[in-house]
């Protein structure tokens, strides 16, 4: 009887003491997993990083519909004449406003391509400036504005259809001028310009758009070759 109370006392004390032991054990195990609690900071900022690419696609589309060019900068800023006055405007009605474009638009109304040219719909104006008509003789050039069949011709071959953007206006086009096609070479904001073979026509100020048509400015008229 004695012995078996002194064996219940011993295995009490070894219960007794084997429990912190326990709870030490199940403690140590619960802490140990916190570590990984950083994970979610980086699957957070994931949606930021992918946004980064659209974005920047964003801003490169934006770049790509804007005028580009040397004489851009001789376009004003504000008003009718400016690139958002013209982007409201068909196309004849928008180069009116233009300073650039002053004898050109004294052409078109003598040929009386007005009507014609405002109520197209998605055409590519390839327009030479004032100093582009000024290369010519000028009794050459009273000459084919007094001469409305050549006029005509003339002008007509510097339009085609549909509207071109940069990325597609490099290649031959028909012109409105059933005789002639636009052959358009070079890439990015460097463009050639040439009719039936004649002499090449720089663009200036490219990408330039109205209501119905998308303008190229070029330094030359362009003629075919004779």
């Amino acid at each position: 009887m004695f012995s078996t109370t002194r064996v219940a006392k011993f295995a009490g004390l070894a219960a007794a003491l084997a429990l912190p032991l326990t709870f030490a054990a199940c403690g140590s195990s619960t802490e140990t997993p916190a570590a990984p609690a950083a994970a979610p900071s980086s699957a957070a900022s994931s949606p930021s990083m992918s946004s980064s690419p659209s974005m920047s696609a964003s801003a490169s589309t934006d770049m790509a519909s804007e005028p580009f060019g040397s004489a851009c900068s001789a376009v004003p800023t504000s008003g009718k004449g400016s690139f958002d006055g013209m982007s409201s405007d068909p196309v004849a009605t928008a180069a009116s406003n233009n300073e650039l474009l002053t004898t050109l638009v004294t052409a078109v109304k003598k040929a009386g391509l007005v009507d014609t040219l405002n109520n197209a719909k998605d055409i590519t104006v390839f327009a030479p400036t004032n100093d582009a008509f000024a290369k010519i003789d000028k009794k050459t050039l009273a000459k084919v504005l007094a001469d409305k069949k050549t006029l005509t011709a003339i002008l007509t071959e510097h339009v085609t259809t549909p509207t071109l953007t940069p990325d597609t206006v490099a290649g031959t086009h028909q012109s409105l001028n059933k005789d002639q096609k636009i052959t358009v070479k070079g890439s990015g904001e460097d463009f050639t310009v040439s009719v039936g073979g004649g002499g090449s026509a720089k663009v200036l100020c490219g990408n330039v758009q109205t209501a119905n048509a998308t303008v190229y400015i070029i330094d030359t008229v362009l003629l075919p070759k004779s």
